[in-house]
């Protein structure tokens, strides 16, 4: 997966129209994502229901780079593909976590979401302000789920799996803003890197989080309870 994610970004940073370094990014994007995906189907999950949230979004999030790297605009539709995948993953930790649990991961992840959209906002054109202002609040949604279920497993059978959701959700947010600042206000250096670096790192952290910890086994009762 490492490999084919560096391939996508050198492909990203060199790729120009229909070259062969274009063609590499287009080749390693998506499968990069597709191999993230085997990995979380790999081995025993902390709860089968859990795993069918997560590949599910992971999924989505596998259509979501098809259609954004597309030279066609396919910009709302990526965005889609990506809102359904944050979906999935809320309903994933929902196995095990309530709704808004942790008010204070949500009012922070919520105001991250609230900053970057009124500095965007004067460069959004119009026809997208609205599907960017929905995805975002619900990335913001998905992030604070994800820290705020971390925080409620802290230091029970689930707490280093729900760690690595956290930050896998964290890095999504982290993601996104930088790819939103990037299309929307002005070009980034470097900004490949940084948008991919941090979406295989998320994505990963996710995919991760699926699989038990050595001895987790041994807690029957607790992944018998989110089946």
């Amino acid at each position: 997966m490492a490999v084919a994610a560096l391939a996508a970004v050198l492909g990203g940073l060199l790729g120009d129209g229909a070259n062969a370094w274009q063609w590499l990014h287009w080749l390693a994007k998506p499968l990069a994502t597709a191999l993230v995906i085997v990995a979380a189907l790999a081995g025993p999950p902390i709860a089968p229901r859990y795993r069918r949230w997560i590949v599910a979004g992971l999924v989505c999030s596998l259509l979501g780079d098809v259609l954004l790297m597309l030279p066609t605009d396919l910009f709302v539709a990526g965005l889609l593909a990506f809102l359904a995948g944050h979906l999935c993953f809320i309903a994933g930790f929902l196995g095990d976590s309530r709704l808004g649990t942790r008010p204070l991961a949500w009012l922070g992840c919520l105001l991250v979401a609230a900053v970057n959209l009124v500095g965007l906002w004067p460069s959004i054109p119009p026809a997208l302000r609205v599907p960017v202002a929905v995805y975002a609040l619900v990335l913001s949604a998905m992030g604070a789920q994800a820290l705020g279920r971390a925080w409620s497993h802290a230091g029970d059978a689930l707490a280093r799996p729900a760690r690595r959701a956290a930050i896998g959700g964290l890095l999504f947010m982290l993601s996104d803003s930088l790819l939103a600042w990037n299309r929307f206000h002005g070009a980034l250096p470097l900004a490949v890197v940084w948008v991919l670096g941090s979406y295989y790192a998320a994505v990963w952290f996710i995919a991760r989080s699926v699989a038990q910890d050595e001895g987790v086994a041994a807690a029957g009762a607790v992944r018998t309870s989110l089946t």
